[in-house]
């Protein structure tokens, strides 16, 4: 767990905020008007709220953005103790935004981003106000799955069944800029040691690598199916398919085949935009923030809150 004050040479200034409302200490950002409209953006796998160190100055002008660390990342508390799946991580959810009272919400997501913020919605479509989505998977469009894995979970199969991969992602405290090139990190440009400090500090030893270990499986063994099935017998998906969505697309990700996002997300959102990002690796908030970051204001504006 990363020291609340550590700002990394000043590239991330944000005061640390904790709740202990889902009974470990975790870590989020709280920056922006308090009485603003609220945005919510989650990382994913192996990274934390830094990735959104370029987003949150800009977007707290006018909003209320809240950067939660997911359980084993960031500065939140990584407990041996708990279960790492997609469940866990939304019921985690759940609870920090009960803790804080939020509503209205934008959610900004990428990665396991995605699933987390498609089960969240689908449990609670009266919270979510706008679905802003990048390189991610909102789950419950029912697309076909490709053929063949990308070459990320071809690389976490390969090693799981060889008993490999615990100690080879048990070591992103040294490994963490190879791995993340493995799903489609482009903006080699970005990395100097503050960034590699930065992405490392999570993951000093084998135990705090526990969360990052576990997102892959949670894909590999199918883990999560049962629980986001379990979200379509809300009978909620009517009130989801009416939420404002769009979702951007980078054709260099390595994590999940930009078409099948794209399928997934279409045949639930038929007529949302979606925007496909040439060059963009994975890792889309490194490679091109500025542009992200107009298009969710634009989104926000042309969805903008009533009542």
């Amino acid at each position: 767990m990363i020291p609340a004050d550590e700002t990394f040479n000043g590239t991330w200034p944000f005061k640390a905020n904790f709740s202990t409302a889902a009974g470990f200490r975790q870590h989020y950002v709280d920056e922006g008007p308090p009485d603003g409209e609220v945005v919510i953006c989650l990382h994913g796998e192996p990274t934390w709220g830094y990735l959104y160190r370029h987003f949150i100055p800009p977007l707290a002008k006018d909003y209320r953005v809240i950067v939660p660390d997911h359980m084993g990342f960031g500065k939140s508390e990584t407990p041996q103790d708990r279960t790492y799946t997609l469940q866990t991580h939304v019921e985690n959810l759940e609870k920090l935004i009960d803790d804080l009272d939020l509503k209205d919400i934008t959610f900004v997501c990428q990665d396991w981003g995605g699933p987390i913020t498609g089960a969240y919605t689908i449990r609670h479509p009266q919270q979510v106000k706008r679905l802003f989505l990048m390189n991610t998977l909102f789950g419950y469009g029912g697309a076909p799955q490709p053929a063949e894995k990308t070459p990320w979970f071809q690389w976490i199969e390969k090693h799981e069944e060889a008993g490999t991969l615990p100690g080879i992602l048990g070591e992103l405290g040294s490994t963490v800029l190879s791995v993340m090139k493995i799903i489609g990190f482009q903006n080699s440009s970005a990395v100097d040691e503050t960034w590699i400090k930065a992405y490392s500090a999570p993951f000093p030893d084998r135990d705090a690598c526990i969360g990052a270990i576990q997102f892959p499986l949670d894909v590999h063994y199918g883990r999560f199916i049962e629980y986001a099935l379990a979200g379509l017998e809300t009978g909620n998906l009517d009130a989801v398919r009416a939420i404002p969505a769009m979702l951007t697309s980078g054709d260099c990700d390595f994590g999940i085949h930009p078409e099948f996002a794209q399928a997934d997300f279409r045949k639930i959102f038929p007529t949302a935009p979606i925007v496909p990002l040439p060059g963009v690796g994975h890792f889309c908030q490194e490679d091109v923030p500025e542009t992200l970051v107009a298009m969710i204001q634009a989104f926000m504006q042309s969805h903008p809150r009533t009542g």
